[in-house]
């Protein structure tokens, strides 16, 4: 009968599928067809289910007991005498007799509800597989192929036809693909949506950089070099802090590469991002200092409980440590976990003051614009010409001019 075929089509649809195993879909069906045999006959009524995956069919069978003609209690667990030497003649009372039930025993709303349940059952099983199977992936490099882009976010298809969420937020800013395009991200995370799982890559995560350094150094992946911590600015810049266990090797040469061979891979993957490989030391110092190479720092000081740390540099490195668009001061303090200020050496920090206290004068976002460049302080601006405060905090040259004649004021100092 057509329903017939129509139910072992759906049998057959997921028979070749890879995330579903023999075992576990001949237990599937078997459990749909009970639950409608149950459902059909009544919870107390004998039946088995005998699947062949192979052939992609399955045999019902109905256990029934003997009893004698006129007995008959119960029809489903219940057969008379009479009516069971037409089957066998040789069977006597309280035997049991087994007889095949057919799907033609069905009827047609019958079918289709078992052929829905299939589906769904079949369903919900492989969106646990594939919820499980990313959920112990998080952290790790996939490998996808583009196939839509939307505004928001990009669909990527892993190999075995799983859908992948790459959100806008989770791109670098230079990013561009386009349908059938290659892609490479880390699983950030898995979440549930309606029943269904929603796998979310990474490009921008610190992660990504972290294993891109692992798979592309094979000193990281014995054990002998150890990446301690990662901050990034994606697209931008980053800062990596490594140690190795073995004194014969150096850290930083190793992830370089002779001539950058090995970095430069990664970078491009990043779009260009700049990538400062850090050597750890226990020396607070000395540590903090190479967090905020380039520049070259006169002295340091180091406050524990407020975690703060004050930096004192000639004016002409100021810039340097503090980076384009703050990046630089931001990744080190970031790196380090402490709150970095940054001072000339001919301005002892005493005699500064943070710029919100010219909050009464200026708004906050003009604040903030400052702040957001490393200059969170009033002799911080000072330590900076005017045409490079106008660059670096995009405001207009008025609002610039207004503050420092404000600071100046502040301190008394005569142009």
């Amino acid at each position: 009968m057509e329903e017939h075929v129509n139910l072992i089509d759906t049998f057959a649809e997921f028979k070749e599928s890879k995330s579903i195993d023999r075992e576990t879909l001949m237990s599937i069906l078997k459990d749909v067809f009970l639950s409608a045999l149950a459902k059909k006959f009544g919870p107390e009524a004998k039946f088995d289910v005998i699947v062949n995956v192979d052939r992609g069919d399955l045999e019902i069978q109905h256990t029934r007991e003997i009893v004698e003609d006129g007995q008959v209690e119960d029809e489903t667990n219940q057969i008379a005498l009479t009516d069971a030497i037409k089957i066998e003649p040789d069977f006597e009372i309280g035997e049991e007799v087994v007889e095949n039930i057919l799907l033609s025993d069905f009827q047609r709303r019958e079918i289709l509800a078992l052929r829905q349940n299939l589906s769904t059952k079949i369903m919900e099983y492989e969106k646990d597989v594939i919820y499980n199977k990313y959920e112990s992936r998080i952290g790790e490099i996939i490998t996808g192929e583009v196939n839509q882009i939307w505004r928001k976010e990009i669909l990527v298809y892993d190999e075995e036809h799983v859908e992948l969420i790459l959100p806008k937020s989770e791109q670098i800013p230079s990013d561009r693909y386009k349908k059938g395009d290659t892609i490479m991200a880390v699983v950030s995370r898995v979440e549930i949506q309606s029943t269904t799982p929603r796998i979310i890559l990474s490009r921008t995560s610190p992660v990504f950089l972290e294993r891109l350094m692992e798979n592309e150094i094979p000193e990281i992946q014995d054990g002998l070099i150890t990446i301690k911590n990662v901050v990034r600015v994606p697209g931008e810049r980053a800062k990596v802090l490594v140690t190795s266990s073995d004194d014969r090797i150096d850290p930083v040469g190793a992830c370089v590469g002779m001539k950058g061979s090995r970095i430069h891979s990664i970078v491009r993957e990043l779009h260009n991002e700049s990538i400062d490989i850090i050597n750890y030391t226990p020396n607070r110092e000395l540590l903090i200092a190479r967090c905020l190479s380039p520049s070259k720092i006169s002295s340091i000081e180091i406050d524990e409980e407020e975690k703060k740390v004050y930096v004192y540099m000639k004016p002409d490195q100021v810039a340097l440590t503090i980076g384009k668009g703050g990046n630089n001061i931001r990744l080190a303090s970031r790196l380090l976990g402490y709150e970095i200020e940054v001072y000339r050496d001919d301005v002892s920090k005493e005699e500064d003051v943070n710029l919100t206290e010219f909050a009464d004068e200026f708004d906050q976002w003009v604040i903030d614009a400052f702040i957001n460049i490393g200059c969170d302080t009033a002799k911080s601006v000072l330590a900076l010409n005017r045409n490079e405060l106008v660059k670096r905090t995009d405001l207009e040259e008025e609002t610039v001019d207004a503050m420092i004649k404000a600071i100046k004021e502040e301190f008394d100092i005569k142009d």
